[in-house]
């Protein structure tokens, strides 16, 4: 055996250097075959690179696209103002400090930050006495505006020194609101950390005060310290100065005119995803009823249908629809000026380096600017005042004009007075100052950009994928002058019948997502308070806690508080909301009947006659809470009912009530969706 097995082996050696013999021959093969193509085709490679790179360098640099030192230099500009804006408000407030710097010999320039490098503000001090100025808006809960995101994420993360950069921060909110200006104060709060010098104070404006006055006293102040901390002056006594031109199109192809149309010629006739806000969806109108039984007032709900559109959204989300001003104004409007408006013109930006080429789409006419573009609807602020003074021939229209334009304690009374507690719009005090006679393209400049209105979105996509309900009611009101002032949206969507003269009618719209969500466990109770409209998002929820339920996957509390004026007259879904209840789907219906009874009722009083179970519900099974309504009454209100509750059932005192629900807030567990 052993011999056997020998012998084997030097069979197996034999076989082995023989294969061997035919792998080295192989490898050497290939390794010659790799090297001769590397001499011959990969050198040959090499040699054509740099002529191939040299070609792609001709191609436009996009750091220099959006570098806006680059853009200072190139147009001899120090001072920037930076905009974080929902509105427009924000925009149209820096808008107005770029023009005020001439008044100091100084130049300025308003910049999206979205738009441009913000990592370059430390460049900011190549620029001799420059200057970097943010009106930065508050939106949602503490959150900064969809165009400053970037931006407010770089501010967190950076740790790069803005050492010699200065600036200046004027914020925007509302003191309703829990998070009143934290985007403007966190900004004013993280530069100076980062090194930057502050030249004056943060800004605070408060739009539910008044917002306008907030910043004509800020900007008064403002704009003497700049000047005493660079040693400059006023050049002179204020002046207009027009930021664009008119054109007037006396020939053109009608296909390139622009009729309502957002941003892309023809987007209202060609379609094409995804669909955001500038690029709204035409979503056909499938449904719009009244839903109030009795009163004067008119609550509707609309159903917008979005099949095809490929638009996904989320229960608590907002629908933004885009409305159009009423016929009757804008004809009025052209009448007073003596206007021919359906003269098709442009208006182009006379800084020829600026990235806002028009104050809206153009070419367009003017009915289309006043019928889509711009605000006819709300009193002008007062910078709109000031300039249009100009125009009017009698010496005291004028004098008042200006007057209500400064900063002096006579002339914001008289303001606060004659314009906005009387709602004077446009179309108003040009009939009550028949002298005044502004040239329509300077007016068209000036006015602000007819905004988008959100509605809390008043279904659920598990339940309506093709479809986006819309619960709303609608504004009219009579002002101090005898007028009467109608809300654009909830009008025009008011007329929005199913068909109109065998169209469907159809409305401009996009959906914002929003952080108010039901919890991720479907066993967490929700506790919803909600009355009037602030039932919206809840009709969403409750439908998407239905839907959980027929699947098997639902099992927690489903508790709504609601309230209206008068059971008979504005229940609003009161068969449905009774039919949940009946199916087991809502848990407990609560509703505050407020005008039924001698003394009024509301939600609150209701959440405090139930504060056992509340209680339970929140401190013992993790229930989550939604409120969604008026912030400046009914959301405060209630926040003071909990406060209460917790103080009493919890054993606690007020300072820990407050520190147990703010605890709810940041775990969110706490919610509101509100308004005022």
């Amino acid at each position: 055996m052993i011999f056997c097995e020998e012998r084997d082996d030097a069979q197996t050696t034999k076989w082995v250097k023989e294969y061997l013999s035919s792998v080295d021959v192989l490898l050497v093969t290939l390794i010659g075959g790799l090297v001769v193509y590397w001499v011959v085709f990969y050198k040959k490679r090499e040699e054509v690179v740099p002529e191939f790179k040299k070609l792609s360098v001709q191609a436009p640099s996009s750091s220099q696209e959006t570098s806006f030192i680059e853009k200072m230099k190139k147009t001899n500009k120090n001072i920037v103002v930076f905009y974080g804006s929902q509105t427009g408000t924000a925009e149209e407030f820096s808008n107005r400090l770029s023009k005020d710097a001439r008044r100091y010999g100084m130049k300025g320039m308003a910049a999206d930050p979205e738009e441009y490098d913000m990592s370059e503000l430390s460049r900011l001090t190549e620029i001799e006495n420059s200057l970097a100025i943010f009106c930065m808006a508050t939106y949602g809960e503490g959150d900064p505006t969809d165009n400053a995101q970037e931006f407010y994420e770089w501010l967190q993360e950076t740790n790069n020194s803005l050492d010699g950069v200065n600036f200046a921060v004027f914020a925007l909110g509302n003191k309703t609101y829990e998070h009143y200006n934290a985007t403007g104060k966190f900004v004013d709060k993280r530069l100076a950390e980062l090194g930057a010098s502050r030249i004056f104070d943060l800004g605070m404006g408060d739009d539910d005060g008044n917002l306008e006055e907030d910043f004509v006293s800020w900007r008064e102040q403002f704009w003497p310290a700049v000047s005493e901390y660079f040693g400059v002056e006023a050049t002179g006594e204020d002046c207009s100065i027009r930021q664009y031109e008119l054109v007037v199109h006396n020939d053109i192809d009608v296909n390139k005119v622009y009729t309502g149309e957002l941003a892309r010629l023809k987007s209202f006739e060609i379609q094409k995803p995804p669909f955001d806000s500038k690029n709204p969806f035409l979503a056909p109108v499938a449904t719009n009823r009244k839903l109030n039984k009795g009163g004067t007032r008119h609550l509707m709900h609309l159903e917008l249908d979005i099949s095809g559109s490929k638009i996904r959204y989320d229960s608590g989300d907002h629908v933004a629809v885009y409305p159009m001003n009423d016929t009757s104004m804008v004809n009025k409007l052209g009448e007073i000026l003596g206007s021919d408006l359906d003269t098709v013109i442009s208006l182009n930006n006379l800084d020829e380096e600026s990235n806002k080429k028009h104050p809206f789409p153009c070419p367009t006419t003017y009915r289309t600017a006043l019928t889509h573009y711009l605000d006819i609807s709300n009193p002008p602020r007062t910078n709109v005042l000031y300039e249009i003074a100009q125009y009017a021939t009698d010496p005291k229209d004028q004098e008042n004009l200006r007057k209500m334009a400064s900063s002096s304690a006579e002339g914001k009374a008289m303001y606060h007075s004659w314009v906005q507690e009387s709602r004077r719009n446009i179309v108003a005090i040009l009939e009550d100052m028949p002298s005044l006679q502004p040239p329509i393209d300077h007016l068209c400049e000036l006015l602000p950009r007819l905004q988008a209105r959100y509605y809390s979105i008043a279904s659920s996509a598990k339940v309506h994928p093709n479809s986006i309900h819309i619960c709303a009611v609608v504004v009219e009101y009579e002002t101090k002058t005898g007028r009467t002032n109608k809300g654009v949206a909830t009008n025009w969507l008011k007329n929005k019948v199913v068909t109109d003269n065998g169209n469907k009618s159809s409305v401009p719209m996009y959906v914002r997502k929003s952080q108010f969500r039901l919890p991720f466990k479907a066993t967490n109770p929700v506790i919803m308070i909600g009355p009037g409209t602030g039932i919206a998002p809840f009709m969403g929820f409750i439908q998407e806690r239905a839907w959980l339920k027929q699947k098997g996957k639902g099992g927690g509390e489903t508790v709504l508080y609601y309230g209206c004026r008068h059971q008979k007259e504005d229940f609003l879904y009161q068969e449905e909301l009774e039919e949940y209840e009946r199916s087991g789907v809502l848990t407990q219906l609560h509703v505050a009947f407020s005008r039924d009874q001698e003394h009024k009722v509301y939600v609150q009083h209701l959440l405090k006659q139930n504060k056992e179970n509340l209680w339970n519900l929140i401190d013992s099974q993790t229930a989550h809470i939604y409120i969604c309504g008026d912030a400046r009454n009914m959301a405060r209100d209630v926040q003071n009912t909990f406060f209460e509750i917790v103080e009493e059932m919890g054993g606690m005192t007020h300072n820990q009530a407050v520190d147990y629900i703010k605890k709810l807030m940041t775990k969110g567990r706490y919610s509101q969706d509100v308004w005022s």
